[in-house]
């Protein structure tokens, strides 16, 4: 049932003591959260009323923009208590945003115990790999334990990020064995060794490994939560299905972006000044390859004085092909960023294209060469209007293909700037088949 946010945020600024206790017992803190920036308009300070580790609860609800706009209205001395109850992979995210000279006092100043030295730990990641997502309150036991050694543990292992998955390690070296669901735990009689019933095959991620990877093993595998292991085949975390959603989510937003020539970090409520930033260089760089389309145009201006129905049709032809260029772009580009695409199924893609722009091609070809008879009333420019259209559908078809995977090839991100190469292809040739065709048959068509 959906959460009523109005009655939320009555109990929370009640000032009642119970309420807010109601509140702790009975609401999800995302819903909280939610409350506050619908009903409160952000103003974060009506949640100073809530316990730390209940407010903690909330901040990890949080974006990391959001993060340090609750943390500013919160009081220097409470700061510590509120950081400590958090989840160190959301308080290592939050720190790795600040300026160098601020994580260390950060770290030292705000965090002790086992937050600090887990949080130390992530910090030595970067960001976008396994070992920068990854938490490292996991539940590690030894193949040596029985089932009801094992349970007792998992009773006093309250910071575990998950308890669905028990991870078998080596006692010495804590390299990782195997894992435990709690349901085969649950299941087998006391005194049987963890090592009789544990799954030995278990499927892992490097803590390099880059994010999108691990997204994708979750994607193939269904798992709730994935072992991260360093070079030495040693357990250091785990990476929850909750931390790769939030991968998903900004690894699509950036791809979107990209291909709209946005950047990734620009939102939707942030300042003009960040909006111009991140826009107005990539509409430069439309403007030259548009200045070069037109230099195509310029080129044939003898040909369009002579037979001005070409002015009519000639955005038809280029349209046309920025979008069938388009779609391919778009298909391959999610293929790319999915690994789907490889050197076994390449060829059979790059033909799959190629056939799909020419069938669309001789559709709309022959449409067009039908409109086009209607503007100067002579099969001919019909013609060369239809083969035009059916010449650049299939190089719109090719430059969809061949650009991304090109640009993938010498580590460019194709999302960023597949899109602009597409269209100048499919304007600059969809100019030049129109009118050099248009050119070349002149004494049919004057």
């Amino acid at each position: 049932m959906e959460a009523n946010y109005n009655e939320i945020f009555g109990l929370l600024t009640s000032g009642v003591p119970d309420n807010i206790q109601k509140l702790v017992d009975e609401t999800h803190p995302a819903d909280v959260l939610q409350a506050v920036q619908d009903i409160g308009e952000e103003n974060y300070k009506y949640l100073l009323v809530l316990p730390d580790d209940y407010l903690a609860d909330v901040i990890d609800e949080a974006d990391d923009d959001d993060k340090y706009e609750i943390l500013k209205v919160i009081d220097p001395g409470r700061i510590g208590s509120v950081l400590n109850r958090m989840s160190v992979d959301e308080i290592a995210d939050l720190i790795q945003e600040l300026e160098d000279d601020n994580k260390d006092a950060v770290v030292k100043s705000l965090l002790r115990g086992r937050t600090k030295t887990d949080v130390t730990k992530l910090l030595k990641y970067d960001e976008d790999t396994a070992g920068g997502i990854m938490t490292t309150q996991f539940i590690a036991i030894y193949a040596s334990n029985t089932v009801m050694r094992a349970l007792n543990y998992l009773k006093t292992e309250v910071n575990a990020e998950t308890s669905y998955y028990m991870y078998v390690v080596d006692k010495k070296t804590y390299k990782l064995m195997g894992v435990v669901s709690l349901r085969d735990l649950v299941m087998a009689p006391f005194d049987t060794l963890i090592s009789e019933i544990m799954n030995d095959n278990v499927i892992s991620v490097k803590t390099d490994e880059d994010q999108e990877d691990v997204a994708q093993v979750f994607t193939k595998y269904g798992f709730g939560a994935l072992p991260v292991i360093d070079e030495t085949g040693r357990m250091v975390g785990i990476v929850t299905v909750d931390d790769v959603i939030d991968v998903i989510n900004e690894e699509a937003t950036e791809d979107i972006h990209h291909m709209g020539g946005i950047n990734k970090e620009e939102k939707i409520d942030g300042p003009v000044k960040d909006a111009v930033k991140s826009r107005l260089p990539w509409l430069i760089v439309n403007l030259a390859t548009a200045l070069l389309a037109s230099s195509v145009i310029a080129h044939f201006d003898g040909t369009i004085s002579q037979i001005v129905a070409l002015s009519a049709v000639m955005t038809i032809i280029s349209g046309m092909g920025g979008n069938a260029g388009t779609q391919s772009l778009t298909i391959v580009v999610r293929a790319l960023s999915l690994g789907e695409i490889d050197k076994e199924n390449g060829l059979k893609i790059l033909f799959k294209e190629i056939a799909t722009g020419l069938i669309n091609g001789l559709v709309i070809g022959a449409l067009v060469a039908v409109i086009a008879l209607f503007y100067d009333m002579n099969p001919w420019f019909g013609l060369i209007t239809g083969l035009a259209m059916i010449m650049n559908m299939l190089a719109a078809a090719l430059a969809g293909y061949l650009i991304p995977i090109v640009l993938e090839k010498l580590h460019i991100d194709p999302a960023i700037a597949s899109s602009v190469f597409v269209t100048t292809v499919t304007d600059c040739l969809g100019f030049f088949f129109l009118l050099g065709l248009a050119t070349v048959t002149m004494h049919h068509l004057v």
